[in-house]
């Protein structure tokens, strides 16, 4: 017998190689010969698809397995596999092996299964069940949970991102261009020149335009002509990177000691307090969570925090705009409650006390913790107990890529004790760990899943009892919850799945959590911080007690100095910009599955996520202030900035 065999090498720098690769065919009656893949002129070169021929002294009848070897020719080359596809003589039906692999290493072998998504019930040879034990067993030694803080989610097992596997880490293009585009933005920004000033303030608010250069986006310069305006700083609390912490108010926090004629003036002349908060058009912003949490020490300057709380008022005319904002959580008879009839510096500086807030909650809560984090958890346990043909991992993998890189880097470079939050953010330091301890207290599962996707895959192809016979899913879904929310008491995800509807409502919290949620607050950062005043990473001077004492120096002494300013202009940037290998949601490069009935529901999500693009441009069509944010083409598949 003579097989025709395809195959194809990675499309990124360094996929190829000059090592020797061998193929043997493993089919349920045996094994082909271990065959050299060498065609005349150069094998395996980077985006190369090329076809072999295998042969075997008999029809090894249904193919089982590829496994692949790779050997040292002169020097070791790692060659990374897109997949493998298999003809079978006399026959029209091909097998296909997604890879999607590095081979690391001299004298490396793995062990490719037939594309097609199978539950570890649906294995029925000694071979099939051996290969899931086997592949679960060496992934459990390589991936590892690190408790990483008291009561925070396990983690990855790795010091710093050259310590992940090569599977998990970034492609060499996107890792050139992370370390590239910070650097291109402090140079941009001159800030070799600038920080030579450390500590030293702005003149006045129009020195910030010195940093607005070539970095900018259109909502960043609307954001510096607009920030002072109230209709905008209220705007921000449901289109900005934050749109989770307005609530609707009912009845005025205790310690809020707003009374109805102070904010009369706000309101249209025919209501009063009392009877908008009964309509429904009352709101409130409450920063109670940074209430106590110590303040960060930059160079040797005491850094201040404010918990605040701000009344929002729903107007007929002007839109959502701010009515009060009372800065300390406990207050006493001297605490001043600001209103926009005040002065206006010292209602300018009120919002941006608030707005410091906001940068606090969104950067380290709403889009570290509850995203990044998060999905941290499950990325761990998928690789540890979930093989590389059960369904679940082929649903999940494209929604991964990347972010175990991205989490180790952060952990390294943005909340290390060395690192960006330590050197220009106010909760940076020792505060930073108690924000976060103080947010997994209250993060639950139930609030993860309050915005759900449908994903009718699951529906069809599982029913109640396969769920929660299937041994695998269970070993996953306990991983999740006893291992890596363990220190997480309150999160309250179950450690077993007993329906069809369970499965599919986490996996629709995984796979929103990774896509919409995370675009939702991390795509606009650049936008809504790179003006320094909107979005401040520290304040330098306590929170004013006297409104008559506000003065245009005592902001700019309070707001962050030069070479603050730079460095949060420059990672807002680099974190917020578009990524140069983005994978759109619904798009998957690398294809797990490729049985006919998973192609065709993908082919139908595409279609549906189109229509919503569609539908969102046309909603936003003529405004000059646009979200295009959860645009489908606009959010990656997965977590990599």
């Amino acid at each position: 017998m003579e097989y025709k065999v395809t195959v194809a090498t990675g499309t990124s720098e360094y996929s190829g190689t000059n090592n020797y690769i061998y193929v043997t065919l493993v089919g349920e009656r045996g094994e082909s010969e271990r065959t050299v893949l060498d065609n005349p002129g150069l094998d395996f070169c980077r985006g190369a698809v090329d076809d072999y021929t295998v042969k075997s002294a008999a029809d090894l009848g249904p193919l089982i397995l590829v496994r692949l070897e790779k050997q040292k020719y002169w020097v070791e080359d790692n060659w990374f596999c897109r997949y493998v596809k298999v003809s079978v003589p006399g026959e029209r039906c091909s097998y296909t092996f997604p890879c999607y692999r590095w081979l690391v290493g001299d004298k490396v072998v793995i062990e490719l299964r037939e594309g097609t998504a199978k539950k570890i019930s649906d294995d029925t040879l000694p071979l099939e069940i051996s290969h899931r034990t086997a592949e679960l067993l060496e992934r459990q030694k390589i991936y590892r949970w690190l408790a990483w803080a008291p009561g925070i989610p396990k983690c990855i097992d790795a010091k710093s991102e050259a310590d992940l596997p090569q599977d998990v880490r970034f492609d060499n293009e996107k890792r050139s261009d992370f370390v590239g585009s910070l650097h291109y933005a402090l140079l941009e920004l001159s800030l070799k020149k600038l920080a030579i000033k450390f500590g030293k303030s702005w003149n006045d608010l129009d020195d910030f335009k010195r940093i607005f250069w070539k970095l900018r986006s259109p909502i960043a310069e609307y954001t510096m002509k607009h920030w002072k305006e109230d209709s905008f700083f209220g705007y921000q609390f449901l289109n900005g990177s934050n749109p989770r912490m307005i609530t609707r108010c009912k009845e005025l926090p205790s310690n809020f000691l707003v009374m109805g004629d102070m904010v009369q003036s706000s309101l249209i002349p025919t209501t009063t307090l009392k009877e908008e908060l009964m309509k429904g058009n009352i709101f409130l912003v409450d920063h109670a969570i940074m209430d106590g949490i110590p303040a960060n020490v930059i160079r040797d300057q005491a850094q201040h925090i404010a918990a605040p709380l701000c009344l929002l008022y729903e107007h007929p005319e002007k839109g959502l705009i701010p009515i009060s904002i009372q800065l300390e959580q406990k207050p006493d008879k001297d605490t001043p409650i600001f209103l926009p009839s005040d002065p206006p510096l010292a209602w300018l500086l009120a919002k941006m006390w608030v707005r410091h807030s906001e940068f606090q909650v969104f950067q380290l809560l709403s889009h570290l913790l509850r995203t990044h984090l998060v999905v941290e958890v499950i990325c761990v346990a998928t690789l540890r107990q979930l093989p590389a043909v059960h369904t679940i991992y082929k649903l999940l993998a494209p929604h991964l890529r990347y972010t175990l890189e991205i989490n180790c880097r952060g952990r390294t470079q943005l909340i290390s004790p060395d690192g960006i939050f330590k050197r220009v953010v106010s909760t940076g330091g020792d505060g930073l760990l108690i924000l976060a301890q103080r947010e997994y207290e209250v993060l639950t599962y139930r609030f993860l899943y309050s915005v759900l996707l449908i994903l009718m895959t699951v529906d069809v192809l599982w029913s109640d009892h396969e769920v929660e016979q299937d041994s695998e899913i269970q070993a996953w879904i306990n991983e999740v919850a006893v291992e890596g929310f363990v220190d997480v008491p309150h999160f309250g995800l179950a450690s077993e799945l007993k329906t069809k509807e369970e499965l599919i409502t986490l996996l629709s919290v995984v796979i929103f959590t990774s896509t919409a949620q995370h675009a939702a607050t991390n795509n606009g950062q650049f936008d809504w911080c790179a003006w320094v005043p909107n979005t401040p990473c520290t304040m330098r001077h306590p929170p004013p007690t006297d409104k008559d004492a506000v003065t245009m120096d005592l902001i700019m002494d309070t707001l962050p100095d030069i070479s603050q300013s730079c460095l949060q202009m420059a990672i807002t940037w680099h974190l917020g910009r578009a990524q140069p290998d983005a994978i759109p949601m619904g798009q998957y490069v690398e294809q797990y599955f490729t049985e006919p009935a998973a192609l065709k529901v993908i082919d139908k999500f595409r279609k549906e996520l189109k229509e919503l693009e569609e539908h969102i441009i046309a909603q936003n069509e003529g405004l000059e202030l646009q979200y295009l944010y959860l645009c489908p083409s606009r959010m990656e598949n997965s977590i990599t900035i």
